[in-house]
C-alpha cells in the first residue's frame, strides 16, 4: 500500500487512518504488509507522524532531493537542508525504521561536488532505502518552462552521466545494493511497492490520476477534482455485473504492448529479465528477435553477456548499460514492432528508462 503523488503528509492522521481501514474492510490486508506514505520535509510534526504509526504506517519517502539549500530553493522545494535532518529525527522518535530518502541529480547549477556532499549528507542519515533520479525536464511543467533544455545553469548529459556513475559507485560502496536504475536499498529494504510495476504485477490505484492494471486493462482516472467526481458518479451504472473498473472503462493492453511493458519496466531492474520466463509468456520466436536485436550492445558492453542456460537474463551492465538504455530499448522496441502483424496499431509508449548519455 502506498500513498503518494502530490503531497500526502498534509492529511491529517485521522484520515490516513481512515483510508487504511477503508481498505482493509473493503479489500483486506495482509498483516505484515509494507504501508508507505510520502512525505515532504516540514510538512509534518512529532504528533503526525506518530498518528500515522498508529493507523498502520510503517514505511517512509522523504522528499529530501539535495543537501543544499540553493539547490532546494532552484528547484521549487519549500523546506531547506535543516528540515531534512529534523523530519529523520521525528521518523526514528516514532520508531518507523523503514525510510527512504530520495535525490536529484541534473539541478541547475548543481556541480559534482554538490551531488557527492549529498550523498555522503545522506548516507550520514542512515536510511534504510536510498532513490537518486536524474531530472527530467518535463514539458508544461513551471520547472520545464524556467530551464529550457540546453540552459546553461543544467549540468551537461557528461557531467549528469558522471553523477550516476558516482551514485553507483558511493551508495554500493556504502552497504546499498543497486536493484534498479534509480533505486538503491539495504539487505531486505527493496521498495515492494515499486517492483510491482516493474514487475508488471496487477494493482489497484484510487484519486486524482491514478492508473490501475488489473486483469490487463489499464484505466487512468481523470485529473481534476470536478471531472473526478463526475466520473465516480458515472461509474456505477457503466459496470455490468462481473466486471472491474478496469474491464468496463479502461483499455486492454495489446499484445504487443503487453511484450513491450515487459521489457521497458523489467529492464529497470539490475537483475533484469528471465530469458526463459519471456520465451513462457511470449515464445522462442520473440526471444530469438530479442537476443539478436541486443547482440550489438553486448559486444559494446552496455548488455550483459547472454548465457545458455535456463537462468540466462536480460540485464544491463552497471553503471554503462543503464546510460545508454534508452538507445538499447529503442532498438528493442523496433524489433518488436517489426514483428507485429501488418497493420497493427502502433505502439504509442516511449522507450526511455533514464537520460541518453553521450556515446562519445
Amino acid at each position: 500500500m502506498f500513498l503518494g503523488g502530490g503531497t500526502p503528509s498534509l492529511l491529517t492522521a485521522a484520515q490516513v487512518a481512515q483510508i487504511l481501514a477503508t481498505l482493509r474492510s473493503s479489500l483486506g490486508m495482509a498483516d505484515l504488509a509494507e504501508i508507505s506514505i510520502e512525505m515532504d520535509p516540514g510538512t509534518f510534526d512529532l504528533a503526525k507522524i506518530q498518528g500515522y504509526g498508529a493507523a498502520g504506517i510503517n514505511r517512509v519517502s522523504l522528499g529530501s532531493q539535495a543537501f543544499q539549500d540553493r539547490l532546494l530553493a532552484a528547484c521549487g522545494r519549500t523546506h531547506q537542508v535543516a528540515d531534512i535532518h529534523a523530519a529523520m529525527a521525528l521518523v526514528r522518535q516514532a520508531k518507523i525504521e523503514n525510510v527512504s530518502l530520495d535525490l536529484i541529480s541534473g539541478l541547475p547549477t548543481q556541480t559534482i561536488a554538490d551531488w557527492q556532499v549529498s550523498l555522503e549528507r545522506a548516507i550520514a542519515l542512515a536510511p534504510t532505502h536510498l532513490s537518486a533520479y536524474d531530472l527530467v525536464l518535463e514539458p508544461g511543467t513551471v520547472f520545464g518552462k524556467r530551464y529550457e533544455p540546453g540552459d546553461r545553469p543544467l549540468p551537461t548529459d557528461d557531467a549528469a552521466a558522471q553523477m550516476y556513475r558516482l551514485a553507483q559507485a558511493t551508495l554500493t560502496a556504502a552497504g546499498y545494493g543497486h536493484y534498479e536504475v534509480s533505486n538503491y536499498a539495504q539487505p531486505g529494504f527493496q521498495c515492494r511497492h515499486n517492483r510491482v510495476y516493474w514487475e508488471r504485477r496487477p494493482y489497484y490505484a484510487f484519486g486524482l490520476g491514478a492508473a490501475s492494471f488489473v486483469g490487463n486493462f489499464r484505466l487512468t482516472r481523470p485529473r481534476t477534482t470536478r471531472l473526478y467526481y463526475e466520473w465516480l458518479a458515472s461509474v456505477p451504472p457503466a459496470i455490468a455485473a462481473g466486471q472491474t473498473v478496469e474491464q468496463a472503462l479502461g483499455d486492454r493492453v495489446s499484445p504487443t504492448d503487453a511484450l513491450l511493458e515487459t521489457l521497458m519496466l523489467g529492464m529497470r531492474l539490475v537483475e533484469g529479465i528471465n530469458l526463459l520466463v519471456l520465451q513462457q509468456q511470449f515464445g522462442p520466436e520473440t526471444v530469438e528477435a530479442i537476443v539478436s536485436a541486443v547482440q550489438p550492445f553486448v559486444a559494446q558492453q552496455w548488455v550483459q553477456p547472454l548465457g545458455q542456460s535456463s537462468a540466462s537474463k536480460l540485464q544491463f551492465t552497471d553503471p554503462e548499460g543503464f546510460l545508454f538504455s534508452n538507445q538499447v530499448l529503442a532498438a528493442l522496441f523496433e524489433a518488436v514492432e517489426q514483428m507485429a502483424p501488418s497493420g497493427g496499431r502502433k505502439s504509442t509508449l516511449t522507450p526511455r528508462l533514464i537520460y541518453a548519455a553521450s556515446s562519445d
